[in-house]
């Protein structure tokens, strides 16, 4: 059940949001809260969002072009609480005049320690050796078995040389990982940390024994990595993913994983979430994670505040530092 707030412009909050956001969001705004959590579908956002100047959503809201051209006139911004805004129409949104923001910046950190926990716990099997523990499996020592592979000396390729990218990078040097990496233009040697370019995936490809995924979806991204581009890489080579889950072919990488020509996948994204190809379930050589990558209590409240920032800026007739363009 939602509930309002008195104030001056009238703000949609479209889900539960940590505490001191929501205490802000009080303070400055007419607010519709979400205090049951209740997740809006495509056809409940336009009659909810009635006489709103704002809306403040979350990637679970799917605002594509009939949902954009059925909100009310008054919508002048939507906030997005994610650094990513494909469950967005931007084009749609902009043929409308309505404004849309994203949370850049406050997720790197978070996002690129969930990529080294993928990246070590696939490696090393952290998802089976905990289940020993647990299940009470476990049994004497022996030295063939249970085997995990090897993390420092080995060749990790970054595709999107971003923020997450780049912090990426910077953890995995204290690997002692040799870090490639493929991006739209090469970087500055400051912000590459000692990482190679490689001016085409398919480069990229041929050196990553580990490859993060840290691209945004895109129409050029979406299903990237498929069986051939699985074909130019390593074989035992090991998969992250903290981007989105469609970027991958999940049927090319499954298929990999079952004929041992990836020796493991760590994943924290996927297609439909959280309704995920059942395979993977059924795969000992995936580390999962339900989306963990923005999911410290710091990071959820620096997303709300930034988000909040961007709606102050926009209603002060300043510009909001995270306009997204079409």
């Amino acid at each position: 059940m939602m509930d309002t707030m008195q104030g001056q412009i009238k703000l949609l909050v479209s889900r539960k949001l940590p505490k001191a956001v929501e205490n802000r969001i009080r303070r400055s705004y007419n607010a519709i809260l979400n205090p049951d959590d209740v997740i809006l579908e495509p056809g409940e956002i336009a009659e909810a969002a009635g006489g709103c100047d704002a809306l403040l959503v979350t990637a679970t809201e799917k605002l594509n072009n009939s949902v954009i051209a059925d909100l009310p006139s008054t919508v002048r911004i939507i906030a997005t609480y994610s650094v990513g805004y494909d469950h967005i129409d931007v084009a749609a949104a902009h043929a409308r005049d309505i404004a849309v923001t994203n949370t850049p910046d406050v997720l790197t950190d978070a996002t690129a320690d969930i990529a080294l926990l993928l990246l070590l716990g696939a490696a090393r099997g952290a998802h089976w050796g905990e289940a020993m523990v647990r299940d009470s499996t476990w049994g004497i020592w022996a030295p063939t078995h249970p085997l995990g592979y090897q993390v420092t000396g080995k060749r990790l390729g970054i595709l999107g040389m971003g923020r997450i990218g780049q912090a990426v990078a910077h953890r995995a040097r204290a690997f002692g990982m040799e870090i490639h990496y493929h991006n739209r233009s090469a970087l500055p040697d400051e912000r590459a940390h000692g990482a190679r370019f490689h001016d085409s995936f398919e480069s990229l490809l041929a050196v990553s024994d580990f490859l993060s995924i840290n691209c945004a979806s895109t129409p050029q991204t979406r299903g990237i990595l498929n069986e051939h581009a699985i074909s130019l890489m390593p074989a035992g080579a090991i998969v992250i993913n903290t981007a989105r889950g469609d970027v991958i072919d999940d049927d090319a990488l499954i298929n990999a994983l079952q004929d041992g020509r990836l020796a493991a996948a760590g994943l924290d994204v996927f297609r439909n979430e959280p309704d995920i190809d059942p395979r993977f379930r059924t795969l000992e050589n995936t580390f999962l994670l339900p989306h963990l990558g923005s999911a410290t209590i710091e990071t959820r409240e620096a997303m709300g505040m930034r988000a909040l920032d961007n709606l102050d800026a926009f209603f002060s007739n300043r510009q909001p530092n995270d306009l997204v363009a079409s």
